[in-house]
Protein backbone atom coordinates (compact mmCIF):
# COMPACT_ATOMS: atom_id res chain seq x y z
CA UNK A 1 0.00 0.00 0.00
CA UNK A 2 1.27 3.26 -0.64
CA UNK A 3 1.51 6.37 1.19
CA UNK A 4 -1.73 7.95 -0.13
CA UNK A 5 -3.33 4.77 0.36
CA UNK A 6 -2.34 4.29 3.70
CA UNK A 7 -2.94 7.94 4.64
CA UNK A 8 -6.89 7.04 3.40
CA UNK A 9 -7.31 4.12 5.58
CA UNK A 10 -6.08 5.48 8.56
CA UNK A 11 -8.82 8.58 8.16
CA UNK A 12 -11.32 5.86 7.61
CA UNK A 13 -10.42 3.57 10.45
CA UNK A 14 -11.72 6.94 12.20
CA UNK A 15 -8.99 9.06 12.52
CA UNK A 16 -8.52 12.36 12.33
CA UNK A 17 -6.98 13.72 8.84
CA UNK A 18 -3.69 14.77 10.79
CA UNK A 19 -3.50 11.11 12.53
CA UNK A 20 -3.55 9.67 9.19
CA UNK A 21 -0.90 11.56 7.79
CA UNK A 22 1.55 12.04 10.76
CA UNK A 23 0.96 8.04 11.10
CA UNK A 24 2.03 7.14 8.02
CA UNK A 25 4.67 8.88 7.72
CA UNK A 26 6.43 8.32 11.24
CA UNK A 27 8.50 5.30 10.92
CA UNK A 28 10.57 7.03 8.50
CA UNK A 29 11.58 8.70 11.32
CA UNK A 30 11.75 6.64 14.18
CA UNK A 31 8.92 7.95 15.55
CA UNK A 32 6.46 5.73 17.34
CA UNK A 33 3.10 5.38 15.64
CA UNK A 34 1.06 5.23 19.04
CA UNK A 35 3.37 8.35 19.84
CA UNK A 36 2.24 9.95 16.19
CA UNK A 37 -1.06 9.31 16.88
CA UNK A 38 -1.28 11.25 20.29
CA UNK A 39 0.96 14.00 18.85
CA UNK A 40 -1.77 15.05 15.73
CA UNK A 41 -5.29 14.16 17.63
CA UNK A 42 -5.73 17.07 18.19
CA UNK A 43 -4.49 19.18 14.87
CA UNK A 44 -7.88 17.27 13.27
CA UNK A 45 -10.72 19.30 11.55
CA UNK A 46 -8.73 22.13 11.37
CA UNK A 47 -7.21 22.11 14.47
CA UNK A 48 -9.52 20.56 17.29
CA UNK A 49 -12.88 21.08 14.85
CA UNK A 50 -12.19 24.84 14.54
CA UNK A 51 -11.75 25.10 10.96
CA UNK A 52 -8.60 26.54 11.00
CA UNK A 53 -6.14 24.88 9.05
CA UNK A 54 -7.21 21.57 7.50
CA UNK A 55 -6.01 18.65 9.64
CA UNK A 56 -3.85 17.25 6.70
CA UNK A 57 -1.95 20.23 6.10
CA UNK A 58 -1.07 20.38 9.90
CA UNK A 59 -0.03 16.55 9.86
CA UNK A 60 2.06 17.38 6.94
CA UNK A 61 3.97 20.16 8.74
CA UNK A 62 4.87 17.59 11.03
CA UNK A 63 6.55 15.20 8.98
CA UNK A 64 7.78 17.96 7.50
CA UNK A 65 9.56 19.14 10.71
CA UNK A 66 10.35 14.96 11.31
CA UNK A 67 12.34 15.54 7.93
CA UNK A 68 14.29 18.95 8.55
CA UNK A 69 13.43 20.84 11.65
CA UNK A 70 16.44 22.00 13.23
CA UNK A 71 17.10 20.83 17.00
CA UNK A 72 20.04 23.68 17.71
CA UNK A 73 18.59 27.06 18.19
CA UNK A 74 21.09 28.50 15.74
CA UNK A 75 20.62 26.12 12.47
CA UNK A 76 19.22 28.96 10.36
CA UNK A 77 20.11 26.61 7.43
CA UNK A 78 17.34 24.02 8.29
CA UNK A 79 15.26 26.60 9.58
CA UNK A 80 15.02 28.28 5.87
CA UNK A 81 15.29 24.26 4.34
CA UNK A 82 12.18 23.86 6.94
CA UNK A 83 10.21 26.94 5.89
CA UNK A 84 10.62 26.78 1.80
CA UNK A 85 9.45 22.91 2.15
CA UNK A 86 6.75 24.38 4.09
CA UNK A 87 5.50 27.33 1.78
CA UNK A 88 5.99 24.77 -1.42
CA UNK A 89 3.63 22.02 0.26
CA UNK A 90 1.38 24.89 1.15
CA UNK A 91 1.67 26.17 -3.08
CA UNK A 92 1.43 22.29 -4.05
CA UNK A 93 -2.13 21.75 -1.76
CA UNK A 94 -3.91 25.00 -2.78
CA UNK A 95 -2.89 24.89 -6.11
CA UNK A 96 -5.11 21.08 -5.97
CA UNK A 97 -7.54 22.45 -3.41
CA UNK A 98 -7.84 26.21 -3.64
CA UNK A 99 -6.77 26.81 0.22
CA UNK A 100 -5.50 24.94 3.26
CA UNK A 101 -8.08 26.16 5.44
CA UNK A 102 -10.63 23.61 6.60
CA UNK A 103 -13.78 25.58 6.72
CA UNK A 104 -13.28 26.60 3.13
CA UNK A 105 -12.14 23.03 1.97
CA UNK A 106 -15.67 21.71 3.94
CA UNK A 107 -18.05 24.92 1.98
CA UNK A 108 -19.13 25.18 6.32
CA UNK A 109 -17.80 25.80 9.17
CA UNK A 110 -17.76 22.48 11.66
CA UNK A 111 -16.71 24.92 14.80
CA UNK A 112 -20.85 25.25 15.17
CA UNK A 113 -22.37 22.65 16.03
CA UNK A 114 -25.56 23.65 13.22
CA UNK A 115 -22.19 23.09 10.63
CA UNK A 116 -20.94 20.34 12.03
CA UNK A 117 -23.88 18.21 11.90
CA UNK A 118 -24.34 19.80 7.87
CA UNK A 119 -20.60 18.45 7.15
CA UNK A 120 -22.26 15.01 8.75
CA UNK A 121 -25.19 15.18 6.91
CA UNK A 122 -23.99 15.80 3.79
CA UNK A 123 -21.10 13.41 4.37
CA UNK A 124 -18.20 15.97 3.89
CA UNK A 125 -15.93 13.68 6.23
CA UNK A 126 -16.25 10.65 4.13
CA UNK A 127 -16.79 12.33 0.48
CA UNK A 128 -14.15 15.06 0.87
CA UNK A 129 -11.79 14.52 3.24
CA UNK A 130 -10.08 11.50 1.81
CA UNK A 131 -9.07 13.61 -1.11
CA UNK A 132 -7.44 16.01 1.09
CA UNK A 133 -5.73 12.98 3.14
CA UNK A 134 -4.58 11.51 -0.31
CA UNK A 135 -2.98 14.79 -1.48
CA UNK A 136 -1.66 15.50 1.61
CA UNK A 137 0.21 12.41 1.39
CA UNK A 138 1.05 12.35 -2.31
CA UNK A 139 2.47 15.76 -2.31
CA UNK A 140 4.80 14.78 1.09
CA UNK A 141 5.69 11.67 -1.05
CA UNK A 142 6.95 14.51 -3.47
CA UNK A 143 8.77 17.05 -1.20
CA UNK A 144 10.99 14.66 0.86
Amino acid sequence: MNDPEKAKSTFKEGFSCSQAILSTFCEKFNLDRNIALRLADSFGGGMARMGLTCGAVTGALMVIGLKEGRTSAGDGEAKERTYRLVREFFTRFEKRNGTIACKELLGCSISTDEGLKYAQGKELFTTLCPKFVADAAEILDELI
